[in-house]
């Protein structure tokens, strides 16, 4: 069984409820990746352009280090992959089309929307995670699931019977159209 799980991915990729419903029904710490940022005061200023905040990836890298322990613990957010010290890191993706939807719900910009997409497309986070922590990512479609199967799938990969490799999964079509 895994204890120190990363879960990742594109901003809408449902990360947060996922992570909310996993930890309660596991009875394990939930450490949300943002919050802890913004209350170690992380953020180093706001992108002028992209109007995004700017954090600290090496501080936060140490806090996530020190929060590290021999239980079961989910750090949960869409930088969480940039830190190190995961056993798994599980990358949750989403068709762009639905994450298209579910970003204009949230009133992003249109260049933040297209930033995402083409992210989502590309599967930065994936690449991230890989280049960082190798074989032990794993990224899960979840477009057409629901949340309790979700996690049903996360849990299966947390004790070590499904694995989701990385690599399954092409949205680059996106791009094309």
């Amino acid at each position: 069984m895994y204890k120190t799980i990363f879960i990742t991915g594109t901003p809408c990729t449902g990360k947060t409820t996922v992570s909310e419903v996993l930890s309660n029904r596991l009875n394990c710490n939930l450490i949300k990746i943002n919050d802890l940022a913004i209350e170690n005061d992380f953020v180093l200023g706001i992108d002028e352009d992209k109007g995004y905040k700017v954090i600290d990836i090496d501080a936060l890298d140490d806090e996530v280090s020190n929060l590290i322990s021999d239980k079961l613990t989910i750090f949960e957010g869409h930088l969480s992959h940039l830190c190190h010290g995961a056993d798994k890191v599980i990358v949750l993706r989403v068709r762009p089309e639905i994450l298209q939807k579910r970003l204009n719900a949230r009133d992003y910009s249109e260049s933040k929307i297209r930033e995402n997409l083409e992210a989502e497309a590309l599967g930065v986070c994936t690449s991230e995670a890989f280049e960082i922590h190798g074989e032990n990512v794993s990224e899960i479609d979840v477009s057409d699931l629901s949340v309790d199967e979700i996690v049903d799938l996360i849990i299966s990969i947390i004790d070590g019977d499904s694995d989701y490799s990385v690599g399954e999964i092409d949205f680059m079509d996106f791009l094309i159209n």
